[in-house]
C-alpha cells in the first residue's frame, strides 16, 4: 500500500512524534510511506527517513502542485493538524483522491470554537471519509465545534514502545550523571516538564506554582525541556522565572534528544496544560516510572487516572498545583505507588503494536470502500 501523510509542521511536537511512530510501523509492515509538511524547518526530516519513510517533502500551500504527484501516487492519504487537514482535503478532492482521504485530529483545536471557523470546518471537515481522533474527548470536541459527526470518526489512542523508557529508568548510573549535569544530587526532588512553550501548556502557572511550593518544599527542583520554534514563549517563561527569583532551582534545558534519560533522572512529571488532545508525553513519563501531576482537563483523565497513576488539579490555578507539588515532594512512597500503576496502565492500554494494527486495519477498510 502507498501511504501519504501530510502534516502542518515537521518539528518537535506530540503529533509529529506520533506520526513518526506510525511511519515506523507502516514501513516495517511493508508499505511505502511518503511524508509532506507545509511549514517550519523540517527538523525531524532525518528522523522520519530513519523511521522508514521513503521520502520527505516540504510543500508550501502557495505551491500546491508540489503535492499533486504524491496524491496521485497514494492509495491512502492521511492528513494531520488543522492547516494540513484543510489544504489536503481541498487538493485531494481536486485530484480525485477523496475516497482515499483520512483526517487526523491530535488536539482539541481551540480555533474551532470560533463560529466562522466552525462553519467552514463543517464543510471541509466532511470531505475525508474518516476522521481519526486520538481520544474520546477530541471526538466530542470535533463533533461539537468541528461539526463532524461521531459516525464519521474513528478513535485510535496513541501508542508507545515503553521499553526504551523502562531501560533508561533502570540505568542508575545514567540517572546520577544526568542529575549531576544540572548540579542536582540525590536529595533534591526533580519535577520535569517536557513541552513546547506554548500558551496551551501554561508554563506561567507551573512556574508560579513551583515558586509557591518551594517555600514549603525547598528540596524541589524544576527541569523544563522544550522550546518555542514559532514564538517567544520560552523567553517569556525565562523572564518570569527571573522575576520569581527561582535561580538555579529551575533549569531551561531546551530541545533535547535524550528525553528518556532526563525522565529517568527525575522524580515526577508535571504539566499545567489548559487543554490536551491526549498528551503523548504523559505516556512516556508513565513508562519511565514517574507519577504525573497535571490538570483535570480535556483528554488527560483518559490517560492519567487521578489518585491511581497521578494527581490532577484544576487548570489555570496556582494554589492547587503548588499544594500537590509539596505533597508529592514529601511522600516518596506515594510517588512510587503512582508510578508503578502508571507503568502498568501504559503496557496494558497504550501499546505501539495495538496502534499500528488499528490504523492499518482502518486503512484497509477505507480502501475496500
Amino acid at each position: 500500500m502507498n501511504i501519504l501523510h501530510v502534516i502542518t509542521t515537521l518539528d518537535v511536537g506530540g503529533a509529529e512524534m506520533h506520526l513518526k511512530s506510525q511511519v515506523q510501523g507502516q514501513s516495517a509492515a511493508g508499505h511505502q510511506v511518503r511524508v509532506a509538511y507545509l511549514k517550519g524547518a523540517g527538523s525531524l526530516t532525518d528522523d522520519f527517513l530513519a523511521a522508514g519513510a521513503e521520502s520527505v517533502h516540504p510543500v508550501s500551500p502557495t505551491a500546491p502542485w508540489k503535492l499533486w504527484k504524491h496524491l496521485r501516487w497514494a492509495h491512502i492519504v492521511h492528513s494531520h493538524l488543522l492547516k494540513a487537514d484543510v489544504f489536503t482535503a481541498l487538493l485531494a478532492t481536486a485530484a480525485g483522491r477523496r475516497p482515499h482521504l483520512l483526517s487526523g485530529k491530535h488536539n482539541d483545536e481551540q480555533v474551532l470554537t470560533r463560529s466562522a471557523v466552525s462553519r467552514v470546518h463543517g464543510v471541509v471537515g466532511r470531505l475525508p471519509k474518516v476522521t481519526v481522533v486520538l481520544s474520546d474527548h477530541v471526538g466530542r470536541f470535533i463533533e461539537e465545534h468541528g461539526r463532524v459527526p461521531r459516525a464519521r470518526q474513528e478513535r485510535i489512542y496513541y501508542g508507545i514502545d515503553p521499553s526504551r523508557f523502562e531501560a533508561a529508568a533502570a540505568d542508575t548510573e545514567a540517572r546520577s550523571s544526568s542529575r549531576a549535569e544540572f548540579g542536582w544530587g540525590s536529595d533534591e526532588v526533580v519535577a520535569i516538564c517536557v513541552a513546547r512553550f506554548a500558551a496551551q501548556k501554561a508554563h506561567d502557572v507551573l512556574l508560579k506554582a513551583f515558586a509557591k511550593a518551594s517555600e514549603t518544599a525547598p528540596q524541589l527542583r524544576l527541569l523544563l525541556v522544550g522550546d518555542d520554534p514559532f514564538g517567544d514563549g520560552r523567553q517569556r517563561a525565562e523572564a518570569l522565572a527571573e522575576e520569581l527569583q527561582l535561580g538555579d532551582r529551575v533549569h531551561f534545558a531546551g530541545i533535547r534528544r535524550d528525553v528518556p534519560a532526563l525522565l529517568a533522572a527525575s522524580d515526577l512529571f508535571v504539566m499545567a496544560s489548559l487543554w490536551e488532545g491526549l498528551g503523548l508525553v504523559f505516556l512516556e513519563a508513565m513508562a519511565a516510572g514517574l507519577p504525573v501531576l497535571s490538570t483535570h482537563v480535556s483528554a488527560i483523565p483518559e490517560v492519567v487516572v487521578d489518585g491511581e497513576t497521578g494527581v490532577l488539579v484544576p487548570p489555570g490555578e496556582v494554589a492547587p498545583m503548588a499544594e500537590a507539588l509539596v505533597s508529592l515532594a514529601g511522600d516518596p512512597e506515594r510517588r512510587a505507588a503512582l508510578a508503578a500503576a502508571g507503568g502498568a496502565r501504559v503496557r496494558e492500554r497504550f501499546g505501539l503494536e495495538r496502534m499500528w494494527a488499528e490504523t492499518l486495519e482502518l486503512y484497509e477498510r477505507v480502501r475496500r470502500r
